[in-house]
Formats: structure tokens, C-alpha cells, sequence
């Protein structure tokens, strides 16, 4: 008797398929998957890395995590909250907000959680996209990005920080379990994050030393409580609760005057930044170093009524000397002066190009992280010559600097969705973006950036490259991408069946 070996091939398993494959369940998946349902279709994933929705919302959880836009704008406009607490939103009811929508437009059962994209690549002979992830490969028709810009923690590079033998974190990672309570401790950066938790801890430790590149514009917050009457009047008339989130559309808008039209009108938010600055901190030496040297909205500017009175207290010291070495138990700055610190904070934001940005691999092999450090490309934020149905929110020159993000996510979704209505309807299976309309909006978005605060204000910041150009923000009024985005204008792409 002799073996017999079965030489016949093993036919492959089948890979998983679905017309529509969203990255990310943040407000750009979550807002994505409710408007493709309502345009009926059913047949998408939303493909989430961690093990629950939310985005920036869910990872940010340190100590006084709050939105600095007020919550009757920083929400949709087709879900609107007349019960938030606060004016302003904090982290855990940001995070409801976006639980409660997921569940009544029922996109949950959508979403894969532990998906994390770890690679996509344009399949061009059958018109599709390979994904690998983390709970294994699928394809997918279209691929829309919507992993958020604020996804990665951003640390600078300290000589000796390995040798460090106390604690240090960075804001997107909080350990709650390390209590600061009596602690020395050092927090690098002054961002928005930075502002955030600092004056809730500074009462806590029992010195913070403050590393600050650059003073930020402080302005004031005004963030209060909202009456039970408030949101009862509000739950009777949605039309009120209309025009406020009108009325605070208006007033963030404004800023753009400073950047758009002309520099002058800095004059009066810079005149209220002093004022906050002069009325919250005594020690004239500490004003001078708090006074920022550029012009107000270079750089973010930060809405807060409590995070200059944190530093005008005797436990806390501003330095401006960089970190030069970390050592054992202690930090030593640039200008020889050494600190002993138990704990680290890192409050230094996040990387200016989103991990999944080098998973995307378009026609001609390159990802959208290659292309981004070329230059920061896309059209109109939401598509990218050379990658073939895709389409993104927040891409560059999607965000504003003087709207809210769900502003200009809730536009690029109605763009989006009326572009796979029209693929759909004309029976298309491929659509790519012509370069020559890209090429032609990169142009105007030079043209536009050219003499915008964010170039000229005399201030380095995420708003721009390194060498010195728009890194990606929207050069004009919010209302003007509203009504390009408004329809999908088919004549910019290439489609075929």
C-alpha cells in the first residue's frame, strides 16, 4: 500500500466584500453613515481601530478635556442637543452626544470595532480597493477616510528622556491612575490641550513648571451652566435653538476678518486679550511673559477664563529656555537651570499627518503621506487626483480656522454623498478626480494663503509646513466652501462603468 498526496490546489477563501468602506467613527463616520442610509445605502463598514466610537472624544481624556466651540455649533445640524449642560461641551457629554446619534440613526450595527486599517491599496484592474485589517482583509468598492486630524500624539525629542525615572505622559494618553497629588511636576507645551488641564491640576502638585515655546492669545471663554428653564425652552422651540447656533456661527466666523480682509481688524481681539491677560495676572514680569509676540490667530487662539489665574499662583514657574536634557529626576534647560521633576506631561498636540494618510496607496503606488510631503493636496478637502474612489473629510484645505469642524465635516458629507448618488444613478463603477482641477484649486489656495495672518503673523505653528506654506486650511469664508460643496460637480472627474 502506498500514500497518496491530494494534488489538487486549495481554492482561496473568499475575501469579504462591501460597496462602501469608512475609516474612522468619529463626527466624520458617524455623520457619514447616517447621510449614506438616509441616500439608501446600505451596504458599508465603518471601520474603527479602537473598541468604541467617538474619535478624538472617546482618546482625550485628561483632566478638563472640553470642546472650544460652543455645543449648539460643535454638534450637527440634523441632530440637534437642546440639553447640553454647559456652554461649552465637556469630553464625557461630547461623548454621549455622539453615542445617542449613533443609536437613534442606528449606524452602530455599521460600525467594526478593533478594525484598524493597516494597509489599502487601489486594485486597478477590478476597480476596487484592498484593505488589510486588523480583524483581517476585505475590499471595498469606495474608501472614504474620515480618520480625524487629531488622532496622534505629537512628542519632541528630549535627549535623556529614556533615562527619565519618574512618570511622564502626554495629554491623548492620561494615566488616571498616577496620582500628581504633592508632585513636582513639569508640563512641555502651551496648546490648547495644555490650557485645558493645567489649572486643573495646578492645585493639586506641589510645584509645575511650565515650559512654554510661545505665549498663546488667551481670550475669554464665558462658559457657564444652562438653566433647566433654557433647555426647556429650547426642547419647545427648535427655532430658538436655531438662531443661537446661528448666532455663535456668526461670531466664530468673524474671526476671519483678521486673515481674510485685513489684519487691522486684530486690533480689538488682541485688545481683549490684554485686558483678560491684565486683569487675571498681577506680576507684571509674568505679564510680559504671557504677552504673545505675533499677531493674534497665527496660531490657534484659546478661549479660557481659567488658565491664566493657574500660572499667576506661587506654585507654579513660566520658563522659556527649552528642555535641553532630561535626566534622572530632573530636567535641565537651555539656559543652564535644572529642575527637579517627578512627573512629565507632554501637552505638545498631535502629528500633522494622520498614520492612515501612509496606508492609502493610490494608482501610481504613492500613499496620501507621500504626496502630503510633497505638498499638502486634495481638492476641496474631501478627494485626490490619483486615487480612485476615495474620497476624505478634513483632507487639506478641508478645515477652517475660524469655523467649526462640524461645519465644514457636515459639507464635505453632502458633497460626498450626492458624488455616490450620481455614481450610482449613472451606473458608474470608477470615478477619479482630473489632476488638471486639482492642480487648479492648489493654485487658488496659494493665491489666497499669500497674505493670511497664518503666513505673515510672525508665529510657527501647525497651520503651516516647513517651508513656510498653507499646511492645509481653507483660505476663505466658511459660507463660500458651503456653497461649493453644496453639489457634487461631476465635470471635475473622470467616471466610467
Amino acid at each position: 500500500m502506498t500514500n497518496s498526496t491530494n494534488t489538487e490546489a486549495t481554492a482561496p477563501e473568499p475575501v469579504e466584500h462591501t460597496a462602501i468602506a469608512v475609516v474612522g467613527a468619529g463626527f466624520g463616520g458617524i455623520g457619514l453613515a447616517v447621510k449614506l442610509r438616509e441616500a439608501g445605502f446600505e451596504d458599508l463598514l465603518v471601520l474603527e481601530r479602537a473598541d468604541d466610537l467617538g474619535g478624538t472624544w472617546r482618546a482625550n481624556t485628561y483632566p478638563g478635556c472640553a470642546c472650544d466651540v460652543p455645543s449648539q455649533l460643535y454638534s450637527y445640524s440634523f441632530a440637534p442637543n437642546p440639553d447640553w449642560s454647559r456652554t461649552y461641551g465637556q469630553q464625557a457629554e461630547i461623548l454621549d452626544y455622539l453615542h445617542r446619534v449613533a443609536a437613534d440613526h442606528d449606524v452602530v450595527r455599521h460600525i467594526r470595532f478593533g478594525a484598524e486599517v493597516l494597509d489599502a491599496r487601489w486594485d486597478e484592474q477590478r476597480s476596487l480597493w484592498r484593505l488589510e485589517t486588523a480583524r483581517g482583509p476585505l475590499t471595498a468598492d469606495v474608501l472614504i477616510s474620515a480618520a480625524g486630524i487629531f488622532a496622534e500624539a505629537k512628542y519632541p525629542q528630549l535627549p535623556g528622556l529614556d533615562r527619565f525615572e519618574g512618570k511622564a505622559f502626554h495629554s491623548l494618553h492620561w494615566d488616571h491612575d498616577h496620582d500628581l497629588t504633592g508632585e513636582r511636576v513639569a508640563v512641555i507645551g502651551t496648546g490648547a490641550s495644555a490650557v485645558q488641564f493645567v489649572p486643573e491640576i495646578q492645585p493639586l502638585v506641589s510645584k509645575l513648571l511650565l515650559v512654554q515655546r510661545s505665549a498663546p492669545w488667551i481670550v475669554p471663554r464665558m462658559d457657564r451652566r444652562t438653566l433647566p428653564l433654557e433647555r426647556l425652552l429650547l426642547r419647545r422651540l427648535p427655532l430658538a435653538q436655531k438662531a443661537i447656533r446661528g448666532g455663535w456661527y456668526a461670531a466664530i466666523e468673524g474671526f476671519g476678518l483678521i486673515s481674510l480682509v485685513d489684519k487691522r481688524f486684530r486690533h480689538p481681539y488682541e485688545a481683549l486679550g490684554h485686558l483678560q491677560l491684565r486683569r487675571q495676572v498681577r506680576d507684571p514680569l509674568l505679564r510680559k511673559t504671557l504677552t504673545p509676540d505675533y499677531v493674534i490667530g497665527c496660531k490657534r487662539a484659546i478661549f479660557s477664563d481659567a488658565y491664566l489665574p493657574a500660572l499667576d499662583q506661587p506654585n507654579v514657574e513660566v520658563v522659556t529656555s527649552g528642555v535641553a536634557e532630561v535626566r534622572a529626576h530632573s530636567i535641565v534647560l537651555s539656559d543652564g537651570t535644572e529642575h527637579a521633576v517627578d512627573t512629565i506631561v507632554f501637552g505638545t498636540g498631535f502629528t500633522s499627518i494622520p498614520t492612515a494618510y501612509a496606508r492609502y496607496v493610490g494608482r501610481d503606488g504613492r500613499s496620501i503621506a507621500d504626496l502630503y510631503h510633497e505638498q499638502p493636496q486634495s481638492y476641496l478637502g474631501a478627494a485626490v487626483a490619483g486615487f480612485p474612489n476615495f474620497f476624505c473629510t478634513l483632507g487639506p484645505f478641508g478645515a477652517a480656522g475660524n469655523q467649526s469642524a462640524i461645519y465644514m465635516i457636515e459639507s464635505q458629507i453632502t458633497y460626498i454623498v450626492d458624488a455616490l448618488k450620481v455614481v450610482r444613478d449613472s451606473g458608474f463603477a470608477r470615478i477619479e478626480l482630473r489632476p488638471a482641477v486639482q492642480d487648479e484649486f492648489l493654485a487658488e489656495m496659494d493665491r489666497r494663503s499669500a497674505d493670511t495672518v497664518w503666513l505673515t503673523g510672525g508665529c510657527q505653528s501647525y497651520y503651516t509646513t516647513a517651508d513656510g506654506r498653507n499646511a492645509g486650511l481653507y483660505p476663505n469664508w466658511s459660507f463660500e466652501y458651503r456653497r461649493r460643496t453644496r453639489r457634487f460637480d461631476a465635470d471635475s472627474y473622470e467616471m466610467s462603468h
